[in-house]
């Protein structure tokens, strides 16, 4: 049954697909202190759901603005 929301695209989805900004916690840099601050200006928590594409994006993104910080 797909019962878990993105909160991005707002479309349904199974709750094993289920991501959160808390899976950029592996990543060597940005450092996750970093993401969380980044995510927070965008409104988004750690435990906000996302599905994968939504999520792929916002890793992009935080990317994007994690290169531009450094130049």
């Amino acid at each position: 049954m797909k019962n878990a929301q993105c909160k991005k695209c707002l479309n349904k989805f199974y709750e094993k697909d289920i991501y959160t900004i808390q899976q950029f916690q592996y990543r060597k840099e940005p450092t996750y202190d970093w993401s969380l601050k980044f995510f927070k200006k965008m409104g988004i928590d750690e435990w906000d759901s996302f599905c994968d594409e939504c999520i792929m994006s916002y890793s992009e993104k935080s990317n994007n603005a994690w290169k531009n910080t450094k130049i």
